[in-house]
């Protein structure tokens, strides 16, 4: 059984290998997620990846792959690097509560149009109406509409990953985002597994995150691909 560290470094892997293997697509030992709820892919060796991600590129038009530390080999006359996003991983070392003032609603199916109509509006590009699948999503209500929400994304029996941290910028710089934070993760530890998160280097909301009780322990990169 490998052991958490190792999972930790190819999060996207073990995701698939584990709890979110209802929703894996394989092509030559190149993982990736059903394009409908996540497009990320994984590997461990990078001489498979070019024909897996002309496979892949039949599927979606954009997609990621996600490495710590290996350059994944491309098919020029299929697949183009549109960038590469320089990005790191973040474990909760110690867990910090704070007050929680504002009510937390446990979002369910009937608010799967809102989650996707915010994190779209402040993080446009990337997110499947059906990532709403891959875990639990918690939100803050204002004035009748969803203004804040916090989900989970990459899971294993080890770990569970925050993601989809977003906040109406109506409603911003009203602590929602930290509430929102700390919330889901009392939630993921109440199943006895490993908070983590995913950011870009140098991103503004670092700080809050280590506030929070989260340390940066190594690279993340995204590397997005678009069928040529």
């Amino acid at each position: 059984m490998k052991k958490i560290e190792e999972k930790l470094k190819n999060p996207v892997w073990y995701s698939l290998k584990e709890t979110h293997n209802i929703h894996l697509i394989t092509y030559d030992g190149v993982q990736f997620y059903h394009p409908d709820i996540c497009i990320f892919g994984s590997f461990f060796d990078e001489t498979k990846t070019a024909n897996a991600l002309n496979e892949y590129s039949k599927l979606a038009e954009k997609f990621f792959l996600v490495s710590e530390n290996q350059t994944p080999k491309i098919d020029s006359n299929h697949v183009v690097l549109e960038k590469k996003i320089n990005g790191c991983q973040m474990v909760l070392d110690t867990f910090v509560d704070i007050n929680i003032c504002e009510e937390i609603i446990h979002l369910t199916q009937d608010h799967i149009e809102e989650v996707y109509d915010l994190i779209w509006l402040v993080m446009p590009g990337f997110y499947k109406k059906r990532g709403f699948e891959m875990g639990n999503y918690f939100g803050i209500f204002k004035d009748n509409k969803l203004v804040s929400v916090t989900g989970q994304r990459m899971q294993t029996n080890d770990f569970i990953e925050v993601s989809g941290v977003v906040t109406h910028p109506n409603y911003t710089k009203r602590g929602y985002a930290k509430q929102l934070i700390t919330h889901t993760t009392k939630e993921i530890l109440k199943k006895n597994k490993l908070p983590i998160l995913h950011t870009n280097k140098g991103n503004a909301a670092i700080p809050l995150y280590e506030k929070l009780g989260y340390k940066l322990t190594r690279d993340m990169n995204w590397w997005l691909y678009t069928r040529k």
